[in-house]
């Protein structure tokens, strides 16, 4: 696959622009249209605010141009592909919804309060994110309660039959809330239990993690379970020293320069200070080694390194410091974070 980065035109903005709108290659670029893009574009800026201002349509047209080029396409006769069809907004289809007998919304109480089970729900489709032809079908058919009686055709409700074998479902795949939750396992020796234990140790802490913790202070470590803690940590570590040494060692730096100029003035400068200087070059490369493989456990992005971005309302945030130094003291402190990009709470304790 071809990399945006090399079609002209495109710099950083532009390309996590692109990206945000879900094109990664030359490849899905070229099949774009040029209107459908920039409004999509334009509308990943305005909710995103990624650049100041969303590309112009005529540096559009140029991207898909030269996408086309490079992939081997016929640019001179573009064929424009239809963007996916949102088929919320058609007449016919919210008719359609209108009248269909079983497309409600069911919130949770109603489920309890008629003892629906998941099976009881016909599957569905989201409209807004279908592409192509869409076949519509509508059964008038009212199926059975559980009692084997049906409701009335006025009801909010109709209760599905779940005596007939549904095969759309793998029931073999379906894991219980306990399990999810974090619960504790029960002891088998199947390599299906050994997944479950897995899932609910990734998801959720030991019970004894948290014993004797106050659930809303910083002490309860919580979120996703890291796959590589020890390396985060050091990471942490180097980028702190880093923090403090950089500064330490450019004021060391020049004050031994003037001492060494001008002794009869910088004469109380202590020789000791070279140890700044020198341990610059060293925390660097370890910066390189650990801190640059820093990163979240959800959306991937680098927590130790600096970027000009928007970021999480919920991200550790200090007035004066950003966001990398409190990250690292969290880190360091009380075993979990929260990323500083998508929010997400992740653990480095079992």
């Amino acid at each position: 696959m071809t990399k945006l980065s090399s079609i002209p035109g495109i710099g950083k903005v532009s390309l996590e622009l692109l990206e945000a709108a879900g094109f990664a290659d030359a490849e899905s670029l070229a099949k774009a249209g040029v209107d459908e893009l920039a409004a999509e574009l334009e509308r990943a800026n305005r909710i995103l605010q990624i650049a100041k201002k969303a590309p112009a349509r005529g540096n559009v047209r140029k991207w898909i141009t030269s996408a086309r080029d490079m992939i081997g396409g016929d640019s001179s006769t573009p064929t424009e592909v239809t963007m996916p069809v949102n088929y919320e907004k058609s007449p016919e289809v919210g008719t359609m919804l209108d009248g269909a007998p079983f497309a409600i919304p069911l919130p949770a109480r109603v489920l309890m309060v008629n003892q629906l089970a998941v099976a009881d729900i016909p599957p569905a489709i989201l409209l807004n994110r279908y592409s192509g032809d869409l076949e519509v079908r509508i059964d008038d058919r009212v199926p059975a309660g559980r009692n084997g009686e049906s409701t009335s055709p006025s009801g909010n409700v109709r209760l599905a039959d779940n005596s007939a074998t549904r095969f759309e479902i793998d029931n073999s795949r379906i894991r219980s809330i306990d399990v999810l939750a974090g619960a504790k396992p029960r002891t088998a020796t199947s390599k299906v239990d050994a997944v479950n234990d897995r899932v609910a140790l990734i998801r959720a802490p030991r019970e004894e993690t948290n014993k004797g913790k106050d659930p809303n202070s910083r002490r309860f470590i919580r979120g996703v379970l890291h796959s590589h803690p020890v390396s985060l940590s050091v990471g942490a570590v180097f980028t702190l020293l880093l923090m403090v040494f950089l500064p330490v060692g450019i004021v060391s730096a020049g004050l031994l320069l003037l001492s060494r100029e001008v002794p009869e003035h910088f004469w109380w400068v202590p020789k000791w200070l070279l140890v700044f200087p020198v341990a610059l070059p060293v925390l660097g490369f370890c910066y390189l080694i650990w801190s640059l493989g820093g990163t979240c456990r959800i959306c991937g992005q680098r927590q130790f390194v600096p970027r000009a971005c928007l970021k999480n309302t919920k991200a550790h945030h200090i007035r004066g410091l950003g966001h990398i130094v409190p990250v690292s003291l969290h880190i360091l402190l009380f075993k979990w974070f929260r990323c500083t990009y998508c929010g997400t709470p992740v653990r480095l304790k079992k």
